[in-house]
């Protein structure tokens, strides 16, 4: 399905990653190691790419901490970092009434749907408002996908990076769930498959 490459950056993190919290759709800010991921993602960028990187379509989710990534790494390519788009398409996977908890907060306090979630990670809706299932992020970025024209600069969330590599055909529904999304880092993909840079 991929006709050009997508370079793929997730967020930088905040205090909620720090802390192991689901974050979802709340919007949190960076802390200052993420604000350093977002300008080492653009120097990543940057060496890969070269001069052509700012002649690329740079996209983002509308989320503070995908805007503040998208600024710092445009900030590092010497660009604008204004001049970028936003896709609602791009939010996070909803965790609904989970937002908020650790994974160990939510064994404790919903284990029968935790357990549940543990049988089927791709397709488990967690309880509340708002929630979504892997698979449903990824019925919402396929036609985003799909109208890609050439290669993008994304910067999105890691529930969106494991929809993506599905929807692209280059993780299984079993494996994307289990993967690890790694910040300040190029998350390439294309069509020879995935890698990091």
């Amino acid at each position: 399905m991929i006709r050009a490459p997508i370079y793929f950056v997730r967020h930088g993190e905040t205090a909620w990653n720090a802390e192991g919290r689901l974050q979802g759709q709340r919007d949190t800010p960076l802390n200052p190691t993420g604000v350093a991921q977002a300008a080492e993602a653009g120097r990543r960028l940057r060496d890969l790419l070269g001069p052509r990187a700012g002649s690329l379509p740079f996209v983002a989710s509308p989320m503070e901490r995908t805007r503040r990534t998208m600024e710092g790494l445009r900030a590092a390519l010497a660009l604008d970092p204004a001049a970028y788009a936003t896709d609602a398409r791009l939010k996070e996977i909803g965790f609904g009434a989970w937002e908020g908890l650790t994974w160990r907060e939510v064994r404790r306090s919903d284990p029968a749907r935790a357990s549940a979630r543990d049988r089927d990670r791709w397709h488990y809706r967690p309880p509340g408002e708002g929630a979504e299932s892997y698979a449903m992020v990824a019925d919402r970025v396929r036609p985003l996908l799909e109208a890609l024209d050439g290669p993008v600069v994304m910067v999105a969330h890691g529930g969106v990076a494991r929809a993506v590599m599905v929807t692209l055909g280059m993780a299984s529904t079993a494996e994307a769930p289990q993967m690890e999304i790694f910040q300040g880092r190029i998350l390439v993909l294309e069509a020879a498959g995935r890698r990091w840079a």
